[in-house]
């Protein structure tokens, strides 16, 4: 058990953990020269694209004598909860710092999320062989952080190789941590849960659904041995299934008789759903099953919600079809039917993040050829009622009679800000401007760390640009939930041609109401076409108008036929227009353009 070592790579969005992953495969003999290729464990198409990793991925290698598993994690803050699944199926986590950026937002994340897991951390500075490498600069900042010795940092370049064989000898001199028996080999993590003899416990850390071989889970053994053909048992979905083949990922995946205590590998099971097969559930067999699970994780649960329809109605059932494939491998998603007059049938999805929501925009548009409009995104709200009832809207359209409300309570978020020191001011402002404010100030080297809280609303459509804007690109930021607060807010609806739209009403504070229904109308005016009357645009928060615009009607001159100059038939056929447009206006249907629904998007 002695020879086998998990580990994962975390480092904030950019930093190099897939590159360096590629050289460790290489240097492993893992994958051949001739199959090699950049990025190898960011399998789907989007990833390549953007250089961003967006699942985690496991792969087994061989150095030394040794099993190494390494599972390699996004770094982006919109995923950091395949970070924190990997980090629990881990004893080691090899720390990958830019050697020309230094620490980030999400690297202080990760490194938080790790220490709570009791890893070893491996620090590595990588890039080093860059030009404008500060190698140096970084290790103190490091050292600052973690508190360890010049000599523990390893320099390292993912691009040439060099220094990646020590991050391997690294790793295979981290010693194992043994359970209470002294037989089985344990994560730290779970050092509080004593073995159980002869009982088998496996805990779920990722799971997708295969068109052609079903649920497949990635599991790491801490107790016992699961062999293939056996039959397993999912102890908090309480569902059974038949272990149809099991194996390690090299990173194709190889098969093996069995996975025994310590080893990460992958089971392919008879399981049509991956509800069945919950992230975060322990695996164990049904004729000696487990008496008590693992520790798992908590329920990722979305915080951001847009609507999803499709331009032709037609395709409906295709983008439900294709939401719930999705879903089968990505147990973040939630989503339920939505109906709305003007946009047709549609859902309402929920996202753990902005970059979440545009990698499923573009993964529904590329891999199932669908066209669509999507609304703006908006958070959930917990409403108080006068009864003391507590309801959970996912947006302003669910909002029940205002005069039941009691309270409306939104969701705000932790955020944190590393910048370089001269422009704190202008992200202070930025974050006032925001409804947030300043919890704490500090320093490593010449960076600053900004601690702030702020509504999540708020930081959904334009902050992260915003913040991009005022730093010239040199700040990075992290946030998570931290829970709901009662506001005064208020829901703001916007009226074409005197008809209310649902799907543009958003919540608010009453306090930029006024602001964002000016700036919304002026923009709805660019892109909703001229009719043949006048259309009355309109921001109103209940029944009271707060901002208004008029899109002009065409006008056709009637009278050029008219070659003399006699009034009474001007007057004639010019009262005879505009009864025609009153009549329009009546019964004419303003066709409301995609582009509107995604206005708020672009707010300034």
């Amino acid at each position: 058990m002695d020879k086998i070592r998990n580990f994962c790579i975390i480092a904030h969005i950019d930093h190099g953990k897939s590159t360096i992953a590629d050289r460790m495969m290489e240097l492993t003999g893992t994958v051949a020269k001739r199959e090699m290729k950049a990025q190898l464990l960011d399998s789907m198409e989007l990833e390549r694209e953007k250089g961003i990793t967006i699942k985690l991925t496991p792969v087994t290698m061989r150095w030394k004598g040794y099993t190494l598993n390494l599972i390699d994690t996004p770094g982006h803050v919109d995923f950091s909860y395949e970070v924190s699944r990997s980090l629990a199926a881990v004893e080691i986590a090899v720390l990958v710092v830019d050697a020309t950026q230094g620490i980030q937002a999400q690297t202080l994340a990760n490194v938080y999320l790790a220490i709570e897991q009791n890893l070893t951390i491996i620090p590595v500075i990588n890039k080093v062989d860059l030009p404008a490498a500060d190698v140096e600069g970084v290790a103190a900042q490091i050292i600052n952080l973690l508190g360890c010795s010049r000599e523990e940092i390893i320099e390292a370049s993912g691009k040439t190789g060099y220094g990646v064989d020590k991050i391997l000898d690294a790793v295979v001199e981290v010693k194992p941590v043994f359970s209470s028996s002294g037989l089985e080999f344990l994560s730290t993590s779970y050092a509080g849960h004593p073995a159980e003899p002869n009982a088998t416990r496996a805990l779920i850390f990722d799971s997708y659904f295969d068109d052609y071989r079903g649920v497949v889970l990635y599991v790491r053994i801490f107790e016992g041995e699961i062999e293939k053909n056996a039959e397993i048992l999912m102890m908090a979905a309480e569902t059974k299934g038949l272990a149809l083949e099991v194996g390690v990922l090299t990173p194709k995946m190889t098969p093996r008789d069995s996975l025994k205590a310590g080893e990460i590998g992958y089971i392919v099971t008879n399981l049509k759903t991956t509800r069945e097969a919950k992230v975060g559930d322990t695996v164990t067999l049904v004729k000696k099953p487990a008496r008590e699970p693992l520790p798992g994780y908590k329920n990722v649960l979305p915080f951001v919600y847009a609507g999803f329809f499709p331009v032709s109605n037609d395709q409906y059932k295709e983008l439900k079809e294709a939401i719930e494939k999705l879903a089968l491998s990505d147990s973040a998603l939630r989503f339920e039917p939505e109906n709305s007059p003007v946009l047709g049938f549609g859902l309402r999805i929920g996202f753990l993040g902005l970059l979440h929501m545009d990698i499923i925009r573009e993964r529904l548009e590329r891999e199932f050829g669908l066209d669509l409009i999507v609304t703006n995104p908006s958070t959930n709200y917990e409403v108080v009622l006068a009864n003391g009832e507590l309801l959970e809207i996912k947006s302003a359209a669910d909002l029940p009679d205002v005069a039941s409300v009691m309270e409306i309570r939104e969701p705000w978020v932790k955020g944190e800000i590393i910048l370089p020191k001269p422009m704190i001011g202008p992200v202070l402002d930025l974050i006032n401007r925001k409804r947030g404010h300043q919890t704490n100030l500090s320093y490593i080297e010449e960076r600053a760390v900004i601690d702030f809280e702020a509504p999540m609303a708020n930081l959904l459509t334009d902050f992260y640009d915003q913040l991009k804007s005022v730093t010239s690109g040199y700040a990075s930021f992290n946030y998570e939930l931290s829970g709901y607060k009662a506001e005064d807010l208020v829901r703001l609806d916007f009226l074409v041609g005197g008809n209310k739209l649902d799907a543009l009403s958003i919540m608010c504070h009453r306090s930029e109401a006024d602001a964002i229904g000016r700036e919304t109308t002026k923009k709805l005016k660019e892109v909703i076409p001229r009719q043949n009357y006048e259309v009355a645009l309109q921001a109103a928060i209940g029944a009271r108008i707060i901002a208004r615009e008029t899109i002009g009607a065409y006008r056709k001159d009637v009278t050029v036929k008219i070659h003399t100059g006699d009034r009474d038939r001007k007057a004639k056929l010019l009262e005879k227009q505009k009864r025609g447009k009153a009549r329009m206006k009546r019964f004419g249907k303003i066709d409301v353009p995609s582009e509107a629904f995604t206005i708020m998007l672009k707010r300034d």
